[in-house]
C-alpha cells in the first residue's frame, strides 16, 4: 500500500523546513531507512529517511520549497499501485499548506510545489548550481554568490572546501572576509543573524523569560575518574578513546533514574516524567548551538554513549544529522570545560525541566585531612524549572550525582 512521506518535525517549535535535495528520483527504488531527502531547519540540515520499502511514486515539492512540518513531500509505494486518489487529497493539502504556493488556476492532480523564489536564493532554488547542503547554507549565511565558485567535488560540485578557499582568498587581499569586513575605525556594523542565531534568540528569550530558573552549584572530585579514564583509554584505539563529558552523561543518566522529577517535562498544569532518559548534549556549531541526544543513555555502556556521541558531534559539525539525532532529549548538558571555564550557569531548553552546566577538571590546592595537597575538581550548576522542582531535591541530585562521578567504577557495572 502507498505510504505518504511527510516533513518531518524535529522538536516541539520547529514549524517549517526547507528541502534542499532530493537524493531519489521518481521510479527509483528506495529501501526503508534508505535516505530519500535532505531538509534544511533552522538548526541543521537533516537527513530525511524513508519509512518504507518501494518505489518513489512521486515527488510532491520542488528542491529549495519551504514546506510546514507535517506536510506531504513523496509518494511511495508498489510499482502498478493505483494512486490517483491519495494524490487528491495530497494536492488539496500542500495548496493550503506549502510556503509560496499560490496557484492562480486548478493545478493538475500530484504537481509538484513551486518553490518560492527570492533574489538571495533564486540560483540556488532554480538549481542552476551544483553545491552540497552544507556549502548553501555558508554561502547564504555569508552571502557569497555560488554562481562564481569552481566546484572542486564530483561533477564540479561546490563543496565546503571551495567556499572556505574564497574566504581565505578574500580575507588575503583586503585583510578580512567579505561577509565579515570591518567597518572604519569608530564606525559600527550590522550583522545580519543566521536563521541559526535566531532561532536560538527566539528559544532563550523565551525560556528566561517565561520559566523560574534557580540554580545549584557542587565541586566534585575526580581524581578517580580521571584516574580510571586513563587506565580506560590506554587499551582503547585512538578513535574510541572516552572523554570526560562520556563518563558524566552516563552519570547524569543513572542519577537522574533516582530523580525522575528532573526527567521531565513542564506542560502548563501538569509534568511529564519521561520513561526514558534521553541526555541532549548542546555542541557549538558555527554560528550557534546545537543539540545531540543519546537516547536510553541509562541503558548504555560508556563505549557505546561515546561512540554514538562522536558520531553525531561530527554529524552536526558537517552541518548534517538525522532526524533522531536531535529529537527526544529529556534533560541536556552544556559542557564547556574544554575552554577552561571554571563555572556557568545555562539557559533551560524548554519544555525540560533543567539543564546541567559542567565547567572544566582542573588540579587545584585542596584540603585533605588538614594537609594543604594538588587534586582534580570540576565544578557543575544545575539550572530547574521552579514551577517543577525545588531546591532540596536539586541539590539531593547533584549529591547523588556525586556518587557516580566521585565512585566512577559505578559507571561500568
Amino acid at each position: 500500500m502507498a505510504e505518504i512521506i511527510k516533513m518531518p518535525k524535529l522538536g516541539f517549535d520547529m514549524a517549517e523546513g526547507t528541502l534542499v535535495r532530493w537524493l531519489k528520483k521518481e521510479g527509483e527504488t528506495v529501501t526503508k531507512g534508505e535516505v530519500l531527502a535532505e531538509i534544511e531547519t533552522d538548526k541543521a540540515t537533516v537527513e530525511v529517511e524513508a519509512s518504507v520499502s518501494g518505489v518513489v511514486r512521486k515527488l510532491l515539492v520542488d528542491e529549495g520549497a519551504v514546506v510546514p512540518v507535517n506536510t506531504p513531500i513523496a509518494i511511495v509505494g508498489a510499482a502498478d499501485e493505483v494512486i490517483e486518489a491519495i494524490g487528491e487529497k495530497v494536492s488539496a493539502s500542500n495548496e493550503k499548506a506549502v510556503v509560496g504556493a499560490q496557484p492562480s488556476a486548478p493545478s493538475p492532480k500530484l504537481d509538484r510545489v513551486p518553490a518560492p523564489v527570492t533574489e538571495a536564493v533564486a540560483p540556488l532554488a532554480a538549481g542552476l548550481v551544483k553545491a552540497s547542503p552544507l556549502a548553501k547554507r555558508i554561502a547564504r549565511e555569508r552571502g557569497l554568490d555560488l554562481s562564481r565558485i569552481q566546484g572542486s567535488g564530483p561533477g564540479g560540485r561546490i563543496v565546503r572546501r571551495d567556499i572556505e578557499k574564497l574566504i581565505r582568498e578574500q580575507f588575503a587581499v583586503i585583510g578580512e572576509p567579505s561577509s565579515v569586513s570591518r567597518p572604519p575605525s569608530g564606525e559600527g556594523e550590522t550583522v545580519p543573524l543566521t536563521k541559526l542565531r535566531q532561532a536560538i534568540a527566539r528559544r532563550m528569550s523565551e525560556a528566561k523569560s517565561s520559566v523560574p530558573h534557580f540554580y545549584i552549584t557542587h565541586e566534585y572530585k575526580m581524581d578517580t575518574l580521571i584516574a580510571l579514564r586513563a587506565q580506560i583509554n590506554a587499551y582503547l584505539p585512538e578513535n574510541e578513546k572516552l572523554s570526560v563529558n562520556d563518563f558524566i552523561i552516563r552519570a547524569v543518566a543513572l542519577a537522574l533514574r533516582e530523580f525522575p522529577n528532573l526527567n521531565a517535562s513542564f506542560a502548563g498544569d501538569k509534568v511529564v516524567r519521561h520513561g526514558v532518559v534521553n541526555i541532549g548534549v548542546a555542541v557549538a556549531v558555527e554560528g550557534g548551538l546545537l543539540t545531540v541526544v543519546c537516547k536510553d543513555a541509562d541503558q548504555k555502556p560508556l563505549r557505546q554513549i561515546a561512540a554514538e556521541v562522536k558520531r553525531m558531534v561530527a554529524g552536526a559539525r558537517e552541518g548534517k544529522v538525522k532526524p533522531e539525532d536531535i529529537e527526544g532529549s529529556t534533560f541536556s548538558i552544556s559542557n564547556l570545560g574544554m575552554f577552561d571555564v571554571e563555572n556557568f550557569a545555562a539557559i533551560i531548553n524548554p519544555p525540560e525541566a533543567a539543564i546541567l552546566a559542567v565547567g572544566s577538571a582542573r588540579q587545584v590546592p585542596v584540603v585533605e585531612d588538614g594537609q594543604i595537597q594538588i587534586g582534580w575538581r570540576m565544578k557543575a550548576t544545575i539550572s530547574v524549572n521552579h514551577r517543577v522542582s525545588d531546591g532540596a531535591e536539586a541539590a539531593q541530585f547533584m549529591q547523588t550525582l556525586a556518587k557516580y562521578l566521585e565512585e566512577p567504577i559505578r559507571l561500568l557495572v
